[in-house]
C-alpha cells in the first residue's frame, strides 16, 4: 500500500458497525448482530459501499461475545469470514490487543488478541492528546463505558479481556442508549425488559427524539410520549393509572444510577493531569468528570475530530493507524 492509498477502519460491535476513514469520514448504522449474523457480509460491504475508492481495510471489534456465537473464537471467526466476503481482493488488517496488527490468517490464530479490541486501538491513537505523563481515557458508547488509564501516551490498562476488565473497573456496562432500566439496580420495578436507558434521557431532554426508531424494547418510535409509555411498564403502570410525574422521576433516577455507576468507576481509577473524552455519550462523560475530577485538563476528542468522528473513534483510530503504518 502506498501513502496515498485509503484506508476504511471498521469497528464491528454487536449493537452498531462504524466505519471510518483518515480524513474524517465517519459513518455508523444500526445492525443487531446477534438476531442476523448471517446477514452481516451484505451490511458490512453496504457500510464499505459509501466509501468509494478504498485500498485496504483495518479492522477491530467487540461483537464476538453475541450469544449467537457460541465462544467468542467462533465470534471472532465468524467476523473475520465476514470482513472478507465484504472486502473482496482488498488487504486486510486486524489490530490486537498486544498493539500489533495481525493478519486475517494469525488473527484466527490468536483470537483472545483481537476479541474486544477496539478500546485499545482507541487508546493507542487518543494517546497522542496526552504523550506525557498520566492519563485516563474515557469513552462512552450506546452500550459500555471505557475507563482507560494512559501513560506517556501508551495504554495502561490491567485487563486485556472482557472479563478482567470488568473486574478492574476499567469496562462498565452502562451506555447511553441500550442499557436496560432493570439493570440499574434500581428498587420495586418490574424485571421486564420493559425499557432502556435511551428512553430516560430522550424524556429529560438528554437525548433528541427518534421518531424513527425501530429498536426499542417495544418496537414503537423515540418520541417522548413513547419514551414514556415503556417507562410506565417499568413501575408495573400506563397512562391511565400513573401520573406524568412519577415517569419523570424514574427517568432522573435512572439517570442518576448511570451516573453513580460510572463515577465509581472513575472514582477508582488512578490519578491523571489529562482526561480524554469520547464516544456518542461524551456528554455525560463531560458531566461526571466535571463532578469527579475538576481540576484535570479535558480532551474533548469530539471536539478535536467533530461530533461524527468520535462517535465512531475506534474506527477512526484503526484508520488512522493504520494509514500511519503502511504495510
Amino acid at each position: 500500500m502506498n501513502a496515498n492509498s485509503t484506508v476504511l477502519g471498521l469497528d464491528i460491535g454487536g449493537a452498531n458497525l462504524k466505519a471510518a476513514t483518515a480524513d474524517g469520514r465517519a459513518v455508523s448504522v444500526a445492525f443487531p448482530l446477534w438476531k442476523q449474523p448471517d446477514a452481516l457480509p451484505a451490511a458490512l460491504a453496504s457500510l464499505a459501499a459509501q466509501f468509494p475508492r478504498i485500498d485496504e481495510f483495518a479492522v477491530t471489534m467487540t461483537g464476538e461475545l453475541c450469544d449467537c456465537y457460541a465462544t467468542k473464537r467462533e465470534g471472532v471467526n465468524r467476523i473475520l469470514d465476514a470482513v472478507q466476503k465484504a472486502a473482496k481482493k482488498c488487504p486486510i488488517r486486524i489490530w490486537s490487543t498486544s498493539g500489533n496488527w495481525l493478519s486475517v490468517a494469525e488473527a484466527r490464530e490468536r483470537s483472545l488478541e483481537v476479541a474486544a479490541s477496539n478500546w485499545h486501538a482507541l487508546a493507542t491513537f487518543a494517546g497522542r492528546f496526552a504523550p506525557a505523563g498520566h492519563a485516563l481515557l474515557i469513552d462512552i458508547g450506546s452500550t459500555t463505558t471505557d475507563i482507560i488509564p494512559l501513560i506517556d501516551g501508551r495504554p495502561a490498562a490491567k485487563g486485556f479481556t472482557d472479563f478482567d476488565r470488568l473486574k478492574a473497573g476499567e469496562l462498565v456496562y452502562v451506555g447511553v442508549r441500550r442499557t436496560p432500566i432493570m439493570a440499574l439496580g434500581l428498587p420495586k420495578l418490574c424485571s421486564e425488559y420493559f425499557a432502556d436507558i435511551r428512553d430516560a434521557f430522550i424524556l429529560l431532554g438528554d437525548l433528541s427524539e427518534e421518531p424513527h426508531a425501530t429498536d426499542t424494547a417495544d418496537d414503537r418510535r423515540g418520541l417522548r410520549v413513547d419514551c414514556a409509555a415503556r417507562l410506565a411498564r417499568m413501575l408495573g403502570a400506563d397512562f391511565d393509572t400513573i401520573a406524568e410525574e412519577k415517569i419523570v422521576e424514574l427517568a432522573r433516577d435512572c439517570r442518576s444510577a448511570a451516573v453513580e455507576r460510572i463515577a465509581m468507576a472513575l472514582q477508582s481509577a488512578p490519578a491523571a493531569e489529562t482526561i480524554l473524552l469520547s464516544g456518542s455519550g461524551e456528554w455525560l462523560a463531560q458531566q461526571i468528570v466535571g463532578q469527579i475530577r475538576p481540576k484535570a485538563r479535558i480532551v474533548s476528542l469530539s471536539a478535536e475530530l467533530g461530533p461524527g468522528v468520535s462517535a465512531c473513534a475506534p474506527a477512526y483510530a484503526v484508520a488512522v493507524l493504520a494509514s500511519e503504518m503502511p504495510r
